[in-house]
């Protein structure tokens, strides 16, 4: 079925649904992963964004329910290359083309996803619909330009678990608060994983209804949207912090943490999104190759004058990865150290985290 993908800027791009159908609008990005469809689509995060992978196969290992992070997918869309009409893998349950078909995404292929990506490193990231029912070009760049964008909008709160709840484990060694501000389920695993069990909160509890869970510590999940748009978060994050609750925040729990303490955000001009971007701890000068997923960033420039510090480098643009507070027991970053399936330099965060809260006796 032909698809037509319309640009707020006015450009277009063809290619056929096959999966799907109808018409879909969000903000259009690119992700450089070889593999991990599946994480990517069930991010939330990507949620209120059509994905562009660039790779240029995708679908070939099917798609199973081991490797979801959430509870459906969150991408409004899926523009591919090529989707593979055959999949195979020993895990695998099931088709990525019927998988989107189940939950109602419209997948697009036979685009010209390097043209894209080209045009959105250039131009930047933008609004975009595509649609099987609408090709008119006007109409749909005029969709496209009435869309609403990424800034001033919460996203976060639409994701989050509207009800708190506990991720099973018995007899942790920790027991953390988490803020859901859009998190990816193996965030939660690998806090299992090292014996840490977890109390989910939505992103509007307050600061009395977490202390009452009595925390060993705080953590902050990742999300989509504007960070900026949520005062009364920032207003949590902070008296938890004073609190002196060891908090470890992951992207979206980054910025709010440096907004939190007097810190800005920007949003940056396509975003980086791949598990392939270099970041240099600058308290150890390691490299790390990450995994990213995000289009706001902390202004590093910024932190003058606050209790912030930076500790982590994008290699590629410069950009702020990491900080900590110089006087609290608390860190973040801007990547993923939980990413799935990688990489995993970054794991030893979790670690750390443990750690901290070992050192500071709560």
């Amino acid at each position: 079925m032909k698809t037509l993908i319309a640009l707020e800027d006015g450009t277009l791009f063809t290619g056929r649904a096959f999966a799907g159908s109808g018409e879909v609008y969000g903000e259009l990005v690119f992700n450089t992963s070889m593999t991990g469809y599946q994480e990517i689509l069930t991010d939330p995060s990507y949620h209120g964004q059509i994905v562009t992978l660039t790779y240029p196969l995708i679908g070939n290992y099917g798609v199973n329910e081991e490797d979801i992070e959430s509870w459906k997918p969150h991408a409004a869309g899926l523009v591919v290359n090529e989707a593979s009409r055959m999949h195979h893998n020993w895990r695998s349950t099931g088709s990525l083309a019927a998988y989107l078909e189940a939950n109602n995404i419209l997948g697009v292929d036979d685009v010209d996803t390097r043209a894209v990506t080209l045009h959105i490193r250039s131009r930047g990231a933008m609004k975009c619909v595509m649609s099987t029912t609408d090709l008119d070009p006007a109409s749909l760049v005029a969709k496209a330009q009435q869309s609403p964008g990424l800034v001033g909008r919460d996203l976060s709160s639409e994701v989050s678990t509207p009800d708190p709840y506990e991720w099973p484990l018995e007899n942790p060694t920790y027991r953390l608060a988490v803020l859901d501000c859009g998190i990816k389920r193996n965030q939660l695993r690998m806090w299992a994983e090292r014996g840490v069990g977890a109390q989910v909160f939505p992103n509007q509890a307050t600061a009395k209804e977490i202390l009452a869970a009595r925390p060993d510590g705080f953590f902050i999940s990742n999300g989509p949207g504007d960070p900026d748009t949520l005062p009364q978060v920032l207003r949590t994050i902070r008296e938890l912090v004073d609190h002196g609750l060891p908090t470890f925040g992951i992207c979206f729990g980054h910025q709010l943490l440096a907004l939190a303490h007097g810190g800005r955000t920007f949003k940056l001009k396509f975003g980086h999104r791949g598990a392939n971007q270099p970041v240099k701890n600058l308290q150890t000068g390691l490299i790390e190759i990450t995994s990213q997923n995000h289009g706001f960033c902390v202004d590093k420039d910024a932190l003058a004058g606050t209790e912030l510090e930076t500790t982590h480098i994008n290699l590629n643009d410069g950009t702020s990865e990491g900080l900590r507070h110089q006087q609290r027991p608390m860190f973040s970053v801007q990547y993923h150290p939980e990413a799935a399936p990688g990489p995993h330099d970054a794991a030893y965060l979790f670690n750390d985290f443990i750690q901290l809260m070992e050192s500071t006796g709560t």
